[in-house]
């Protein structure tokens, strides 16, 4: 009998050390590496940009400037579960001349990696089809639906649509 009992007591000790541990452990969301801490996140855009333009803003969000080379255009930040993702375009002659991610999730490493590496993708994935009519980045589904989002935006103000 006393056998039994030690064999539960023990059993239920292993269980709870398993469920303690499987509990405690943290996700790869949470921990740095080293590639992670050496790359930083720069600004996204083609490297164009409008001239002789001032900007302006209503308050929602949206935007938009005016000089010599084209109008600007500021999409609404579209939230998502990880931080708002906001896009501006530069148009000129009816035609997507300058993309810019001006807002995106940030807050940690991870964020950092993933839209250093999704949101150049997603710029000139724009660029090229000249509308909404991109794919979207795998592992970056949160960020690319964001972008698609402010970008409908953008692009509904410019009468791109």
């Amino acid at each position: 009998m006393v056998t039994g009992v030690k064999k539960i007591v023990l059993w239920l000790m292993s269980t709870l050390t398993v469920v303690v541990l499987l509990f405690g452990y943290h996700t790869s969301t949470s921990s740095t590496s080293a590639s992670a801490e050496s790359s930083a996140v720069t600004p996204v855009g083609s490297g164009t940009s409008t001239s002789g333009g001032t900007s302006t803003s209503d308050g929602t969000g949206t935007g938009s400037s005016t000089g010599s080379s084209g109008s600007t255009v500021t999409g609404e930040a579209a939230d998502t579960r990880w931080g708002p993702v906001q896009v501006q375009l530069t148009v000129t002659d009816g035609e997507i001349t300058d993309v810019e991610v001006v807002e995106y999730p940030d807050g940690n490493r991870k964020d950092q990696q993933i839209n250093a590496r999704a949101l150049p993708v997603l710029v000139q994935a724009t660029l090229d089809a000249q509308s909404a009519d991109v794919d979207m980045v795998s592992g970056a589904t949160v960020t690319s639906e964001g972008y698609l989002e402010s970008l409908q935006s953008a692009l509904d103000q410019a009468g791109l649509s």
